[in-house]
Parts: C-alpha cells; sequence; structure tokens
C-alpha cells in the first residue's frame, strides 16, 4: 500500500488537491459463549444429563452413530431449559465444542414466538455476519448460514422454548460435525432428533433442590434438614415439578422464619395450589397457560374432562366414555396431549395420567355443566363395566344380559384392578344427589371384589359413601345394607369395636324394616367379630339366632355362611364334631347355590377341622381342594392360608420337611397378596419357632347381645367331643355376610 496519489491523464480546470484516506474495516461482533447462567440449585437429573452428555460428545464420528441433533421436551415448568444449559456448560467445558456456543429463546409458546427466519437471522449476526451481507430471502439465508458453519470449527446450537419442528429445522447445520440441543414442550419426532422426555424430579432430587436453593440465599439456612418429613410433603405439593419447587423455595427465603410445614399446611389448604405457587416473578399458573392457550379446542375439551376423572390414572376405555364423542376419537386427542406433555402414559400401556398441577389446573377449568354431564357418562360407564365385572369373576352370567366385555374372568379381575382407584373415587359422587343412586349402587357391586382382594380400606371408603347418601335420601333399606358392609370391611382393617357397632346399626334399621334377612347377615357378622376376640359362646348364640332367621327367608345361600361361620367357632370351643357336621352343611348348601369361591373357604376350614379330630389323610385331601380353587380364582390370601394349614396337616402326620415347604409357600403367597404379618407368621413357622402363641387381637369392649333375640334356633347334635384345637393358621375364612 502507497501514499502516492496518480493524476497523471486527468483533466483539471483550476487548484486540485489530492488526499489519501485508509479504512481498515473491523469484523462485526460475535455471540458464541452467549449462555444464560446455570440455574441456581440444579440436582437430581443425573441419568439425564449422563444420556445428553453421551449425545453431544462429537467422538462419536461414525456417521451411523452421530446424533445430530437432541430434543429434550417436557411439561412447562419441568425444567428443560435448565438440564438443557446445565449439558451445554459441561459440553464446553470438557473442550467439545471449540467454535462456540449458539443460543436462541425460540418463545414458542408466547403470543409472538420468534419465527424461523428471525432465529436464522439471529443466529448470523450471532456468527459475525454484517447485516447488510445477510441475504433477502428465507431460502438463502438459510444456505449462508450452513456454509458459515462449514467453515467454523465444531460448535453447539441450543434452540430454547421452541414450540414446532418448522421453527427450527433452518437451524439445523448441514454437516455432521455440529451438535443441536432443543428445548421444547412438545416432542418433536419429525426432526429426526434424539428425543428425552423429562419428567418429575425423584423424591431425593427435590429435597436436593429445596436445600441448595435455600443454602444458596444464606448458607446457614437448615430448614430442609432440620425437617426432612414436611419437606418431603411438601415437594409432593409442589408435584416434585421443578419450578414449583424453586417458588416454593423463593417463599421460604423471602420470609426465614416460616417453618417448612407451614409452607405444607398452607399450600395443602389453599383454595388452588396452582395459584399459591407464585413468587411474584414465576407462577405455575403463567407456565401451564402458555401450554393450554395453544391448545385446539378439540384437545383442551379433552384435558379438562380427564382432570375430572378420581383415580391418579385412566383406560382409553373411561376416557373415552367420558369425553362422549365418537369411538376412537379419544386416543388421537390423548396422543396430541401427549406430544405436548400435558397428559402422561401411566403404568403400561393403554393407561394414561396426568400432573397432579395439571390435573388441578385443567378442573379449574371445566364448566358446571361439563362436570355434570361428564360425571354422568362416566359414572354410567363404571358402574356397567363393574356389574359385568362382578359376574364374570365369580364366574356367573346374568340371565338375559347383553354380550359380556370381559373374555373370562382373569380380564375381568385385571379390569376391576386397574380401575380399582377410579371405581372407589367415583362412589365419592354419591354426594351429588344427581349421582347418588348409581354410586350407591357402584358401591354394591364391588363390595364382594374389594372383600375378596382384601382391599378393606377401600371397603370402608365406599361404604361410607354409600351410607351418607342413603341417610340424606332417606333411603333406610340403602342405608343398612351400607352400614352392614361397612361392618365387614372395618372388621377386615382390625377395628372390631367400630366393625361391631356399624352391624349393629344395620341390625337396628334391618330390625325397623321388618327384613330378618338383613337381620340374620347383620348378626351374622357380629357372630364373627365376637368370634375374633374370643368371645366364643356368644359367637355361637350369634350364628344360631341367624340360622333360625335365614330358614324363615329361605336365603340358602346367606345360610351356607352361617353355617361355615359357626363351625370355626365349634372348633374353637373345642366341639369338633359340631364342626364337621356345620361344615358339611355350608359345603352342601355352596354346591347348591353354585359359589364355588365360598365353597372354597369351607373346604379349608373343614380341612382344618378333620386335621383337628385325627383324620389326617381326609384333611389333606379336603384342604387340596380349597387349594385348586384358590389357584383357580387367583385368592392369593385363600392360597396362602390353605398352604399353611397343608403344613400343619404334614406336620401332623410327621413329616416336618414337607411342613415347612408348605409354609414357606404359603409366606409366598401371603406377600402376593401383600399380608406381610401373615407371611412373617409362616416364616416363623417355617423356622421350628413356638407357635403356641395367637396373633394379638385388639382390646375390645364386651359388645351386648341384640335386645330382641328370638328362640335360639336347633343346633346340630352337641356331642362331648372335648379335642383341643391346633395351632391354626391367621385369619381362618370366615364368610362376611353382605
Amino acid at each position: 500500500m502507497s501514499d502516492h496519489v496518480e493524476f497523471r491523464g486527468g483533466d483539471f480546470r483550476g487548484p486540485v488537491i489530492g488526499k489519501a484516506e485508509y479504512r481498515q474495516q473491523a469484523p462485526a461482533p460475535t455471540a458464541l459463549d452467549a449462555l444464560p447462567p446455570p440455574a441456581a440449585g440444579f440436582t437430581g437429573r443425573d441419568e439425564e444429563l449422563a444420556r445428553l452428555r453421551a449425545a453431544l460428545d462429537p467422538a462419536a464420528t461414525d456417521a451411523a452413530q452421530a446424533v445430530l441433533v437432541t430434543a429434550v421436551s417436557g411439561l412447562g415448568g419441568i425444567g428443560k431449559t435448565a438440564l438443557a444449559v446445565q449439558a451445554a456448560y459441561a459440553a464446553r467445558e470438557a473442550g467439545w465444542f471449540p467454535g462456540g456456543v449458539l443460543f436462541v429463546d425460540l418463545h414458542g409458546y408466547h403470543d409472538v414466538p420468534v419465527t424461523a427466519d428471525q432465529a436464522l437471522q439471529s443466529q448470523l449476526r450471532a456468527l459475525g455476519v454484517e447485516p447488510e451481507h445477510i441475504p433477502a430471502t428465507p431460502d438463502e439465508r438459510a444456505g449462508l448460514y450452513r456454509s458459515v458453519l462449514a467453515d467454523r470449527a465444531t460448535m453447539l446450537i441450543l434452540a430454547d422454548n421452541a414450540s414446532s419442528p418448522d421453527q427450527v429445522r433452518p437451524l439445523l447445520p448441514g454437516g455432521s460435525r455440529h451438535r443441536v440441543l432443543i428445548t421444547s414442550r412438545h416432542r418433536l419426532p419429525t426432526l429426526g432428533a434424539r428425543l428425552l422426555a423429562l419428567g418429575e424430579l425423584p423424591p431425593d432430587g427435590a429435597l436436593a433442590l429445596f436445600d441448595r436453593t435455600l443454602r444458596a440465599a444464606d448458607a446457614g439456612d437448615f430448614r430442609i434438614a432440620d425437617d426432612p418429613e414436611s419437606a418431603a410433603l411438601l415437594a409432593e405439593l409442589c408435584g416434585r415439578l421443578p419450578l414449583a419447587l424453586q417458588i416454593a423455595a423463593a417463599l421460604l427465603s423471602a420470609d426465614p422464619g416460616t417453618p417448612v410445614h407451614e409452607l405444607c399446611t398452607d399450600l395443602a389448604n389453599a383454595r388452588s395450589r396452582v395459584d399459591r405457587l407464585d413468587d411474584g416473578e414465576r407462577s405455575v399458573r403463567l407456565a401451564f397457560d402458555l401450554s393450554y392457550q395453544r391448545l385446539p379446542e378439540a384437545e383442551a375439551r379433552l384435558l379438562r374432562l380427564f382432570a375430572l376423572l378420581p383415580g391418579r390414572e385412566s383406560g382409553l376405555p373411561a376416557v373415552e366414555a367420558l369425553q362422549g364423542d365418537e369411538p376412537g376419537a379419544a386416543h388421537a386427542l390423548l396422543s396430541a396431549l401427549e406430544r405436548a406433555h400435558l397428559v402422561e402414559r401411566g403404568s403400561h400401556r393403554g393407561r394414561w395420567r396426568l400432573h397432579d398441577l395439571v390435573r388441578e389446573y385443567a378442573a379449574d377449568k371445566v364448566t358446571t355443566a361439563e362436570r355434570e354431564a361428564a360425571r354422568e357418562r362416566v359414572l354410567s360407564f363404571y358402574l356397567t363395566q363393574a356389574k359385568a365385572g362382578d359376574l364374570r369373576w365369580r364366574g356367573k352370567q346374568a340371565h338375559g344380559s347383553p354380550p359380556q366385555p370381559f373374555r373370562d374372568r382373569e380380564e375381568a379381575l385385571a379390569w376391576l384392578d386397574e380401575e380399582r382407584e377410579n371405581l372407589v373415587g367415583a362412589t365419592r359422587w354419591a354426594a351429588v344427589r344427581k349421582l347418588s343412586f348409581d354410586a350407591s349402587w357402584l358401591s354394591a357391586v364391588l363390595a364382594d371384589y374389594l372383600e375378596w382382594r382384601r382391599y378393606f380400606d377401600d371397603g370402608v371408603t365406599v361404604s361410607r359413601c354409600a351410607q351418607a347418601a342413603a341417610e340424606r335420601a332417606g333411603d333406610a333399606h340403602g342405608e343398612a345394607d351400607a352400614w352392614n358392609r361397612m361392618g365387614i370391611s372395618l372388621r377386615g382393617t382390625g377395628r372390631m369395636q367400630e366393625a361391631f357397632d356399624a352391624c349393629r346399626r344395620a341390625y337396628a334399621l334391618y330390625d325397623s324394616l321388618g327384613r330378618d334377612g338383613g337381620k340374620a347377615k347383620a348378626v351374622s357378622n357380629m357372630g364373627m367379630i365376637r368370634n375374633d376376640v374370643g368371645q366364643v359362646d356368644e359367637a355361637v348364640d350369634a350364628f344360631r339366632y341367624a340360622l333360625a332367621l335365614l330358614r324363615r327367608t329361605g336365603d340358602r345361600h346367606s345360610e351356607a355362611g352361617a353355617w361355615n361361620n359357626l363351625a370355626i367357632t365349634y372348633r374353637k370351643a373345642g366341639r369338633v364334631k359340631e364342626a364337621l357336621n356345620a361344615l358339611r352343611r355350608a359345603l352342601e348348601l355352596y354346591r347348591e347355590t353354585g359359589d364355588r369361591l365360598r365353597e372354597g373357604r369351607a373346604w379349608h376350614n373343614y380341612g382344618i377341622t378333620l386335621n383337628v379330630s385325627g383324620r389326617t389323610w381326609a384333611a389333606l385331601d379336603a384342604c387340596l381342594n380349597a387349594l385348586d380353587i384358590c389357584e383357580t380364582y387367583e385368592d392369593r390370601h385363600g392360597e396362602g392360608q390353605t398352604l399353611y394349614a397343608l403344613g400343619l396337616i404334614h406336620e401332623t402326620a410327621g413329616e416336618p420337611a414337607r411342613a415347612r415347604s408348605y409354609w414357606l409357600r404359603a409366606a409366598e403367597a401371603y406377600d402376593r397378596a401383600g399380608s406381610a404379618r401373615d407371611a412373617a407368621y409362616a416364616r416363623r413357622a417355617a423356622r421350628f419357632l413356638p407357635r403356641t402363641a395367637q396373633v394379638s387381637l385388639p382390646a375390645l369392649t364386651a359388645p351386648a347381645a341384640p335386645t330382641d333375640t328370638p328362640a335360639q334356633a336347633s343346633p346340630p347334635a352337641r356331642t362331648t367331643d372335648s379335642a383341643q384345637p391346633a395351632p391354626h393358621p391367621p385369619d381362618a375364612p370366615g364368610t362376611a355376610a353382605r
């Protein structure tokens, strides 16, 4: 370069002054390290962070293995951006992206999202392209973007908060050297990306987030460590959603004197947790609003209705009934809501669930008319299915009934097991006058199933709902039945005095209505409670009284149950021959009425009693009959009881090795049935520990007998057999009278 200015050849008409100026243009500024700061208190995502690091690692040079695009998706507030930024910092520190990190927030769920072309221009400027050199058309701009990236060392492009594939597709590089990391509330499968869906934090991660956030504000704040139980409850009230957890931590930090349990109470009692979780800058409601407002009306309606289902998850048929549209419509809408992370897959295929806070948010948007109509539809569906399931699992078929929705009893039981939480929850709708009748009927239909599966707490719940509804409606018959069923369930929970009081209430109502059959059932149930607490003579009187009433009514099925229960009491009293006579009568009546389930229980009791009487091989045959029925009907608890009894029989026969084998099998069956106490009892027997100690029973004030007891029924001929009963398994199977 020279300072010489050449004027030769010029035609000048006057004085000329030459001046040379040299301007060296500086390069346009770049933004190649534009990551936002990492989230304070970030924790609980070790597994997800490891998966992101593996996907971003440029060492995967094989084109077939390289992951060019990774998309992190999840519910609003689930911590997608925090995870992506953390992964980007980790990758940068590892030296994987010497060319730098580009970051753009696409604001995909705001009222005015960043367009793909706006994002592209922003990235070109960040790469140092002068504005005047940015081409005029989107296609040309995309071409320049890919060309600039091709000349750069390996880079990471982080596109945050995308709402659609089209919003980020122009930002994808042309080669395989760079990496792209995207966050979105929607799954973006059409990008050919490695997909990573985020769920709520694990419990320990939620507590760690609380602790780190509070101690970041005040290093001496140990409220989480000092009260971990309240902190765990607070995390659950926040749905373990990182945004909600951070807001709760901010509320605690803003008021250092607030105990954690106080905020728990505040949230639990709030009309809306979604509204309460707001720290002035961040809001759970606002986060959900951004997703909800983008939904088409059909999807928004289904989300609102789904929030009405009472259980934590539901099957597709229930959702279809809830929606009330043509069959098949719900599945497509659920899939769309799943892609938006507003609905989640449940425990297995065909099951769906909502996050707790999303459920509360969506339920708040349901209109009264929508709520009433939807609940009526789904309750009708539950009642129809439950009635069919009840018949099928018990091996019965109603005459003239429509085709069964279940192919076999296994399918019926599987449906009842899956929908149990919803079915029990739906009985609470009995408080709504319009739904009261169907909800109470549903409670009655579920009674046998809940007892058979030993869900006694659920049995108490559904019976209380039915009792309260019947009382409000002035339905004394329904109220009496509900009190009787409640007594059966309370007995199953071990609350003997409450159980007796419930059955006594039922007896009084039946008596006022002149229902001898109901009185017999209530008295028989009171007899079982008396037997449980050792009031053997009073129990015998109760069963004989019940039998007298049942003979009068001709209820052969309930009579079979009364004979079975009387036999148990006779055996306890050492009246073994009378017990055997009673059980033969029970077995005869159960066969006559076709109740194989309860026939199995009677065979079990018959086997135990035969063993006590010294008839070992006959006892073995009886218990094997019982075991076959238990296995056929998947009665795991009854299987455990019968296996235990078989162990006793083999011990009596002098075969300790076989006895031990049966007791261990009994423990396994009890484990499958969820009966830990009985499983432990069986294992103790298998270790040959003394088995003379009986299972402790709750203390009970001796209940008074009914005041209007009629003349006692004639029992089977009394014998002088004084044989004492051998140790027997816990909870020998009596028969509740409904």
